[in-house]
């Protein structure tokens, strides 16, 4: 996503203005680029939905906003807290969402959107749901620097010089491998719960541009070093002698944001890492190598 400023234009049309930005965020066009129609908010949907289709993308309504969950792209127009009756819209994100960007309201920046009266919702989503598959890759190549395990969902993380890994189940003395993790499966596993990394790269640049995020703040298990996690995801890769295997990104969510500390929603999205499933036993310690396999 990019930064959007609300367009300039008369009061009347703040909404059409606000949500035509929240469009320029999420393609990453200028948003002079977006259709900016002179109407209501109705009939600017239509012509943004004719002019995604030209781009591959669409326009989904939401029929239950308030319980929505995805971690993807979605826009949502809300009811502003400091100006009853005033629609506006805002961009969320996340699995549970937070607003990431809010032009017409920065007020609103990382609340939850289901603590906000929304009144409509449309998800950004691809038109072509084809999974591809990986092309060959190279060799990724890279270290443990940090280990880190809670006990129970929101406890703070303790950091680790070497953890004992379960296949199945995560490390041991974790949340997610006692199945009491704030986001555990409650009927029966699926994949991407065991494990989670994140690349130390990743903090050192969010310390650059001043934000205090350290690796137990993450509440990630793994910390990395020279190794791309991003491009793990469907690959099996090992930490040390223990295999595993890349299952999706680790997005950031409102929850992170609540534990952590506000703002980090958006520095972190496509940065948060990488869940995995643990597929055999052993130990893993700092200094460890994590290699493709």
């Amino acid at each position: 996503m990019i930064d959007v400023d609300l367009p300039a234009g008369p009061p009347a049309g703040a909404l059409v203005r606000g949500f035509a930005a929240c469009l320029a965020s999420v393609t990453e066009v200028p948003v002079t680029d977006v259709p900016l129609p002179d109407d209501d908010l109705a009939h600017a949907l239509g012509a943004w939905r004719s002019w995604l289709a030209g781009h591959g993308s669409g326009l989904v309504p939401i029929a239950d906003p308030a319980r929505f969950q995805w971690a993807g792209w979605w826009i949502a127009v809300v009811e502003d807290p400091a100006g009853p009756g005033a629609g506006v819209a805002v961009l969320a994100f996340g699995t549970p969402p937070g607003v990431v960007l809010s032009p017409q309201a920065p007020a609103l920046l990382g609340r939850a959107p289901a603590d906000l009266r929304i009144r409509e919702a449309h998800a950004v989503a691809s038109l072509d749901p084809v999974l591809r598959r990986p092309q060959g890759a190279p060799e990724l190549r890279g270290t443990v620097e940090g280990l880190a395990v809670a006990p129970t969902a929101e406890a703070p993380m303790r950091l680790l010089e070497a953890a004992q890994a379960r296949a199945g189940r995560g490390l041991d003395g974790d949340r997610y491998a006692a199945a009491a993790g704030t986001f555990s499966p409650r009927a029966g596993r699926r994949p991407g719960y065991d494990l989670t990394l994140i690349a130390a790269e990743v903090l050192d640049e969010l310390a650059a541009a001043g934000h205090d995020l350290d690796f137990a703040g993450t509440r990630r298990n793994v910390l990395t070093r020279g190794i791309d996690v991003n491009a793990l995801v469907g690959r099996r890769f090992r930490i040390g002698d223990v295999l595993c295997e890349g299952r999706r990104l680790c997005e950031p969510c409102v929850h992170l944001d609540r534990l952590s500390g506000p703002g980090v929603i958006r520095p972190l999205i496509h940065r948060g890492g990488l869940r995995a499933d643990v597929l055999t036993d052993g130990e893993i310690r700092v200094g460890a190598p994590v290699r493709s396999a």
